[in-house]
């Protein structure tokens, strides 16, 4: 895709029109809670491919996000410390981290749903695509496969965030690193984050899926 698609929390009946008007498949995207998407989607088997990030590096993204001055959609100004405690306290846009994930854990045996990773993309993008490809009906060769994964790491995406993203793509596109929340984490939010990751997340299958072991200590 060149574009980014729309999403549906911010439907107007401007978007609902030209939604209704593209021609199938088509591509939507969202930040909303499983439980509040559209029932008309569970009931058409819309197939739905939910990313993940860890929560850390999640948080560090969403503050950025949050706080850059040119976001006409969540300017915020809190100071990292503000931001962190809202986090964890799930008062921010969209709702708590950990209530998401554990609403899509109910759903990873649906198999109309895929969960991947950010952390997995990053490490294996091109066989990232083939699950991906292979979960929507799609049969790539491995030369669409690579011509894919070339065009869709960070830095081809940022580079052309401009036509993609419009006004946007630089506050979309920031460092897109694993393990920059180690820039700004004291030890003591670490802790308390691990602590609640624990409490919430640990021993279920999309807490393994996170890997949270290898990308948050």
């Amino acid at each position: 895709m060149s574009k980014m698609p729309p999403l549906i929390e911010f439907f107007g009946p401007e978007v609902l029109q030209v939604v209704d008007q593209s021609p199938s498949p088509r591509f939507l995207g969202t930040h909303l809670h499983p439980d509040n998407i559209p029932a008309s989607f569970y009931a058409k088997k819309t197939k739905m491919l939910v990313v993940f990030r860890n929560p850390k590096d999640t948080l560090v993204s969403y503050y950025h996000f949050s706080n850059n001055s040119n976001n006409p959609v969540l300017p915020s100004g809190q100071s990292w410390e503000s931001f962190y405690t809202n986090f964890l306290s799930g008062d921010v846009p969209w709702g708590s981290y950990f209530d998401h994930a554990l609403a899509w854990e109910k759903k990873m045996d649906d198999p109309n749903v895929m969960i991947v990773t950010y952390e997995e993309l990053k490490k294996d993008l091109s066989e990232g695509i083939r699950q991906i490809s292979k979960f929507f009906g799609y049969s790539l060769t491995e030369a669409q496969v690579q011509q894919i994964s070339e065009g869709s790491t960070f830095s081809a995406m940022k580079e052309g965030s401009v036509n993609s993203h419009g006004g946007m793509g630089n506050v979309i596109f920031r460092k897109g690193e694993v393990g920059d929340w180690k820039n700004h984490f004291t030890p003591e939010q670490s802790k308390e984050m691990d602590e609640v990751f624990n409490k919430r997340l640990a021993g279920t299958r999309l807490g393994a899926k996170l890997n949270y072991q290898l990308y948050c200590q």
